[in-house]
């Protein structure tokens, strides 16, 4: 049996311009179905948001995203803030997604890609647990931690 888990987040309205840039960063292919798709009239508010969005690629990479309805203003639900102070990462919000790879290199190419517009937590760079370690809040308001996985 193979079991595989998939990210799912939930976005204030933005879930097809993140699911677009996460494609544009991980490749991939890239799946929208809006509610109108499902038979909400089109005339309908918000029946042009995501209702079903999958991103996968074939090195594995996979994240859904929905638009919350009636919801806007951007960000994922949720919301909150990662930082770090003291050499600590304090946290308020419900996720990461996490990314591992097992080269370093193959991390900074991504890193590179999602830091448009975002704002950096930790750097990425050996730490004392990984050949690479590093986090980011992107522009969608979603955190992601990068490490380097033996």
């Amino acid at each position: 049996m193979t079991i595989q888990t998939t990210t799912h987040l939930n976005f204030r309205g933005d879930a097809r311009q993140a699911l677009e840039f996460y494609r544009s960063v991980f490749g991939g292919h890239l799946v929208i179905n809006t509610y109108a798709d499902f038979g909400m009239p089109a005339d309908v508010p918000g029946a042009d948001k995501v209702v079903f969005g999958l991103v996968a690629s074939e090195g594995g990479f996979r994240v859904m995203g929905y638009d919350i309805p009636g919801q806007t203003g951007g960000a994922i639900a949720g919301g909150g803030s990662t930082r770090r102070e003291n050499n600590t990462t304090l946290t308020d919000q419900a996720l990461f997604v996490s990314v591992g790879s097992d080269t370093l290199e193959e991390l900074q190419g991504y890193w590179k890609a999602l830091s448009l517009d975002a704002t950096a937590v930790e750097p990425l760079a050996a730490s004392a647990w990984s050949a690479g370690f590093g986090m980011l809040t992107d522009r969608f308001g979603v955190t992601w931690s990068f490490s380097v996985t033996p």
